[in-house]
């Protein structure tokens, strides 16, 4: 019988992703559990979180997209890498990434921030957000001319006007975000 972890990383390979697969894709032993390094996941947990994005992946590419949109399981897949490469699934670097793609991210991270419907944590003011975002620019997490686009097209102040509660719409002075400034 094929252990999970050597037939996820055979058919990972084969895929392009590089994910470490854990040790134990399920541990549920008390001392494991409560020996977490990092944050409230162990190795696991995070590995089962994390490999949704290879499911999206690997479920969009199976659909018959038409030729403007078969570009969909990339730029869906791609909103977890990071531009210093240390995302996933692939570990792609800013190079390596379309531009749908690394604007997929900058949109998936505004919205998670900003999210009200999560029970796992309070949605952020968009000042706190971009706060974050700006830390995530400097770190080589996302896209930092995109960031700035961002910024300065106002889009994030459109999308709050539309669906953000008035209570997380706070004064925003993008000036530090910008690359000149």
């Amino acid at each position: 019988m094929i252990h999970r972890a050597e037939q996820a990383a055979s058919t990972d390979e084969d895929l392009g992703f590089r994910m470490a697969v854990p040790e134990h894709e399920y541990n549920t032993g008390e001392l494991h559990n409560l020996a977490i390094r990092r944050g409230t996941l162990n190795d696991e947990e995070r590995y089962k979180i994390n490999d949704h994005i290879i499911q999206t992946i690997v479920m969009l590419e199976k659909l018959p997209f038409p030729k403007h949109l078969e570009r969909v399981p990339e730029y869906a897949g791609g909103h977890h890498e990071k531009m210093d490469g240390t995302g996933y699934p692939r570990r792609l670097k800013r190079d390596e990434m379309s531009v749908p793609a690394r604007i997929m991210a900058i949109a998936d991270i505004f919205e998670a921030l900003t999210a009200s419907d999560r029970p796992y944590k309070k949605a952020k003011t968009l000042s706190e957000s971009i706060r974050i975002m700006g830390f995530m620019r400097k770190d080589q997490h996302i896209d930092p001319e995109l960031f700035e686009l961002f910024l300065e097209s106002g889009v994030y102040q459109t999308y709050a006007e539309t669906f953000l509660s008035p209570d997380q719409i706070d004064e925003v002075d993008i000036g530090p975000y910008l690359e000149d400034s």
